[in-house]
């Protein structure tokens, strides 16, 4: 029989639903629904340049950041291509890969959970086209340093477009978080990935968009279906881009439950690394299979990497409280069963 799940942390999804604005706005695009939306979203893309500060031929708008991230790879890459990435990290990098044809180049993790920059580096060669980057990085919440991200950048081959997920930016605090679009006229074999799924809470809507060199997003944009951004969608982005003080405070509530969460798990004897996203890393050799069914048990849904770590979205602060009663009892029967 099949445990109830009372919290929903494996995804990396907002604990908050989208706000009562938001609502609204989509409320009233749903009356509209029997009409098409712009062929490309060309209104939803001078918004988001806007609100970047940047001019709208630097902006690609599409269905989620994973689908701005497959239309690069479509544009940039050849059957037989390499794209390299750091593992283990977001899933999709090697289906999104293996969607282009392209050969897909896994390079590990550094012990600390860190992205190795010298080991992926070493990992370009004449074939690879499309190197991604993780900042924060997904599962495990470590940061590139600004100082770190522009050193990679003057090594990488200009014919290497280097692919900067940077889904979960606005929960990061460190001070050296990088300025990335500072970088953009440097570099432009680099495009910037940001989503609205996380922060601004409307993952089932599936809107990204991605920041580089006029000529990048050009190519990238030719790869865009019609009618590819539905209008439910784009009311919610525009709204919640009015909304941006209150998405903010719900952003520190999710950074502020993250750090408390941290703290408990650090006094119950788990070693947990700062996380810079929505999101707290157990990894081994700390007991995570048994932390994994104990959590199971108590109903919550996190992200199990067997034999690796856990991946525990930040979520309420009564899931939270359940993740930390569960995981009290794993460490718990632990040691007690090594005396």
């Amino acid at each position: 029989m099949d445990l109830p799940v009372l919290h929903q942390l494996a995804l990396n999804e907002s604990p908050y639903p989208p706000l009562p604005s938001v609502r609204e706005a989509m409320h009233r695009a749903v009356a509209q629904a029997h009409r098409y939306p712009q062929f490309h979203p060309d209104d939803l893309t001078e918004r988001i340049a806007s609100w970047c500060q940047v001019t709208p031929d630097r902006v690609a708008v599409g269905s989620g950041s994973v689908g701005v991230a497959l239309q690069l790879l479509h544009a940039v890459v050849q059957p037989g291509d390499a794209v390299v990435y750091a593992w283990r990290t977001f899933d999709a990098y090697p289906l999104l890969a293996a969607m282009a044809r392209a050969h897909p180049v896994p390079v590990p993790l550094s012990p600390d959970g860190h992205q190795d920059l010298s080991a992926l580096l070493a990992a370009l060669d004449h074939r690879t086209r499309v190197v991604v980057l993780c900042n924060p990085h997904n599962p495990t919440g470590s940061l590139i340093t600004a100082d770190a991200l522009s050193a990679f950048l003057r090594h990488v081959p200009r014919h290497v477009t280097v692919l900067l997920d940077e889904a979960y930016m606005e929960f990061a605090r460190d001070p050296d978080l990088p300025d990335t679009l500072a970088l953009l006229d440097a570099y432009p074999n680099l495009l910037v990935l940001r989503t609205f799924s996380k922060a601004y809470g409307l993952a089932a809507l599936r809107v990204g968009y991605g920041l580089g060199a006029c000529d990048l997003v050009e190519q990238i944009r030719r790869q865009q279906l019609p009618f590819g951004i539905n209008a439910v969608a784009t009311a919610a982005v525009k709204a919640s881009l009015r909304a941006g003080s209150e998405l903010r405070l719900r952003v520190d509530s999710v950074v502020a439950e993250r750090e408390r969460l941290r703290r408990e798990l650090l006094s119950l004897g788990w070693r947990v690394r700062p996380s810079q996203t929505n999101s707290v890393w157990l990894a081994a050799p700390d007991p995570v299979d048994e932390g994994s069914v104990a959590l199971t048990d108590a109903g919550v849904q996190a992200r199990h990497y067997p034999g690796e770590g856990i991946r525990l979205t930040v979520g309420d602060r009564n899931a939270n409280d359940t993740v930390l009663a569960a995981l009290a009892g794993a460490r718990g029967h632990r040691c007690a069963s090594r005396r």
